[in-house]
């Protein structure tokens, strides 16, 4: 995987972020990690995505989908389905 096949939006602070994190490092996933309290525009894509929510972990694959604090199969899978 390359990095412009995920982006990962996130906080600092979230726990969840942290442990995706972890599991994607461990399975050799790349992302591109994006703070949203940093960058405006992404807090509203990831608002958007979310129904008006601000929920983090969310990654955005290179086809435009989206996936809210998945699981790493998840991640798998949908990285699997756009390629």
């Amino acid at each position: 995987m390359t990095v412009a096949d995920v982006t990962m939006y996130s906080t600092t602070w979230c726990s969840y972020c942290k442990r995706l994190k972890t599991m994607l490092d461990r399975e050799g996933i790349a992302y591109e990690e994006v703070n949203i309290e940093l960058d405006e525009a992404a807090a509203d894509l990831v608002m958007k995505v979310n129904g008006g929510n601000q929920t983090v972990p969310t990654l955005v694959f290179a086809d435009g989908s989206a996936l809210t604090n998945p699981s790493v199969a998840q991640v798998k899978e949908q990285l699997a389905s756009v390629a």
